[in-house]
């Protein structure tokens, strides 16, 4: 018997079924003729999906459409208990950032002290940083590092209240603010005036933090932005909205930093 489904219900239905038959959103999303961001945002159940793409989803996919809108559709018994732990585990998750100023500003001073000599690390780099390490923690732990919320702006993730904070720390001599050029580009630069309290980071942050400075931290301003132009949670929030920390479980690779076990 089939029912009316809503398009969270969809959502989960498609990604179960992309799941199981080894497909990455990316490949699913060019062989049914969509972006990849569309798809994201219909297993998410934020975007309805049309009869259409419907049955080219169900070509490729390899289900009948009466099949998957019968009350009773099912991959297997685990999977539904699967779905339930899951959504249990993300209610027990604070979606909710709540900003810690004092473990933000201890972040980006120990950023800084790692990095504030290189010239490329100007006002661009530096937002990037803190995104990918807030963001990379939050996929692996579970938890937030400083609760700090981004907003999807034109040059990639801003973290909300920065410039705020960075006054306050002006103010307050922890930092230095220096109006400089790089590559003929006028650039703003940040210089730590004191070392950054560890005994606030926990071991976990100090290892994810560095990882992204490893990573990242030799980066253009142009190639930081690019690349965090395509981290789907940027890439699938709207423009000038907060970016959804839940978004991060959605990565894939060279995104993803969490190793998933196939029960996840």
């Amino acid at each position: 018997m089939s029912k009316i489904l809503s398009q969270s219900q969809i959502g989960q239905r498609l990604t179960e079924l992309r799941k199981k038959k080894g497909l990455t959103q990316e490949v699913l999303a060019k062989s049914v003729k969509i972006s990849r961001p569309s798809l994201a945002q219909i297993e998410l159940g934020n975007r309805s999906v049309d009869i259409i793409e419907l049955q080219k989803l169900s070509l490729v996919l390899e289900f009948s459409l009466d099949d998957f809108v019968s009350e009773d559709f099912s991959l297997n018994r685990e999977m539904e208990q699967l779905e339930d732990k899951m959504s249990k585990n993300v209610e027990e998750r604070i979606s909710e950032p709540i900003l810690n100023i004092n473990k933000f500003k201890n972040v980006l001073l120990y950023i800084l002290e790692c990095c504030a000599g290189k010239p490329n690390v100007g006002e661009t780099v530096l937002y990037k940083l803190l995104y990918f390490s807030d963001f990379n923690y939050y996929e692996i732990y579970e938890e937030h590092l400083t609760g700090a919320k981004y907003r999807k702006l034109p040059f990639g993730p801003v973290p909300q209240k920065i410039e705020n904070i960075i006054d306050q720390m002006i103010e307050s001599r922890q930092l230095q603010k220096i109006k400089s050029e790089y590559h003929g580009f006028p650039q703003t630069r940040y210089l730590p005036l004191e070392k950054a309290d560890l005994t606030v980071l926990k071991a976990s942050e100090l290892v994810v933090i560095d990882n992204v400075l490893e990573q990242m931290s030799d980066w253009s301003a142009n190639k930081i932005s690019d690349y965090s132009h395509k981290d789907l949670p940027w890439e699938v929030s709207e423009d000038g909205k907060d970016i959804s920390y839940e978004l991060a479980f959605y990565r894939e690779s060279p995104y993803s930093v969490r190793v998933y076990s196939e029960d996840e």
